[in-house]
């Protein structure tokens, strides 16, 4: 195929939240006359999978659900779109030849396909956590061996990315994640015992997917970002530090050795986190609500509370056992997601569920390959479901 001058991308998971924001932000800095879509990917919204691929000019559109085949083949019908399925069709398509990758596949799901796009050497704009939580250190060894840049895209790391100044990582002291509180920032454990999935889902600040949503309201979230960031940015365990901050404008900090905080600010949108990732280390003129400082006022900040928010506690665990835990505590706290969106568990006893497995597996060896990391998220999640079982069976 000619060289267009188009930069080549491909959104890996453009169905969920990120995925409609990256596309958002694609139409605002150019679309199709900038922008070369390779491949999108989405899972059970065939509608929407198909609409976009139209929309932007995909080269394939991809569903993780071989089922829904047929229907997305006809979704696309006349449209010189190519329809695929399936696991092995997800990596194919992340394989293919895209300069800049959008990670944004939840879950462990994600894991296979954004490798594939790191050996291949694209970019990769992470927007999935489970890559670095379970497999942190083959991760970013992929990356660097492919030749290709890996640039968070959660709000947090890409703050602190932001953040870090050009060779001073020795003068880094310390990373300061921040934690909005989610939805129960001041209930009791007591209150939080009869939460629904309907009433965790209901963030305060962001819009986001029902499993970050979820995962904001029990701190898991903010627990997997501890593990993320030591990876991320090669920090020790001591060296991360999570504070509640209810507005959501201070996105992160890094703290240096002569005292000096830098922080990033901004609404929260995820389109600016997204934009810097599509154009770095150039800035995008987006269309996003501007801060207006004397409107907002007054910024809070709160020690989070690790007795009512076991996770955090549980990510400190994970980080100071090392070796094959991330990938334990991210595939215990997926099945426990499940569970209470099921409502075969309440909302307290996902922290315990993930904590009893992590316990259980605590002596599992480090992560010498790929196969280490599946290895250990499997046997975690038979755990798991074991556990959950217990627990519905004793209510």
């Amino acid at each position: 195929m000619a060289d267009t001058g188009r930069r080549r991308i491909s959104i890996l998971g453009s169905t969920g939240s990120i995925g409609v924001n990256t596309l958002d932000v694609v139409g605002q800095l150019g679309g199709r006359d900038a922008y070369d879509v390779v491949a999108i990917t989405g899972n059970t919204n065939i509608a929407l999978l198909a609409e976009q691929a139209r929309s932007c000019g995909a080269r394939i559109a991809v569903t993780a659900e071989e089922s829904l085949y047929p229907a997305l083949k006809d979704a696309l019908s006349g449209s010189g779109v190519e329809a695929a399925a399936g696991q092995e069709a997800l990596i194919e398509a992340a394989s293919r030849d895209a300069d800049w990758v959008m990670a944004a596949i939840v879950g462990t799901a994600g894991l296979a396909p954004t490798l594939a796009a790191a050996k291949r050497g694209a970019d990769i704009a992470l927007a999935n956590k489970e890559c670095l939580v379970s497999a942190g250190e083959l991760f970013v060894r992929a990356v660097a061996e492919g030749g290709g840049r890996l640039i968070p895209v959660d709000s947090e790391h890409s703050a602190i990315f932001q953040s870090l100044e050009d060779d001073q990582h020795h003068a880094v002291e310390r990373i300061v994640l921040t934690a909005s509180g989610g939805p129960f920032r001041t209930w009791t454990r007591d209150q939080m015992a009869n939460v629904t999935a309907d009433i965790a889902r209901a963030h305060p600040n962001w819009s986001m997917g029902l499993k970050i949503s979820i995962g904001s309201a029990s701190m898991f979230n903010k627990a997997l970002e501890m593990i993320e960031a030591k990876h991320l940015f090669d920090m020790r365990p001591d060296q991360i530090e999570v504070i509640v901050h209810p507005q959501s404008i201070i996105h992160s900090m890094v703290g240096y050795t002569d005292g000096s905080v830098l922080a990033q600010l901004g609404c929260p949108d995820m389109r600016t986190a997204i934009g810097y990732a599509l154009t770095y280390p150039n800035r995008p003129r987006l269309n996003v609500e501007r801060l207006d400082f004397a409107k907002l006022a007054r910024l809070d900040f709160e020690a989070p509370d690790e007795v009512r928010f076991p996770a955090l506690r549980l990510a400190r665990t994970a980080l100071e056992r090392g070796g094959v835990q991330g990938a334990v505590m991210n595939a215990a706290e997926e099945m426990t997601f499940h569970a209470f969106c099921a409502g075969r568990i309440g909302f307290l006893a996902m922290a315990d569920v993930v904590e009893q497995v992590m316990d259980a597996m605590a002596d599992h060896t480090a992560a010498v390959a790929m196969d280490d990391v599946f290895a250990a998220d499997a046997e975690a999640r038979r755990r798991a479901d074991h556990v959950i079982a217990q627990k519905e069976m004793a209510a």
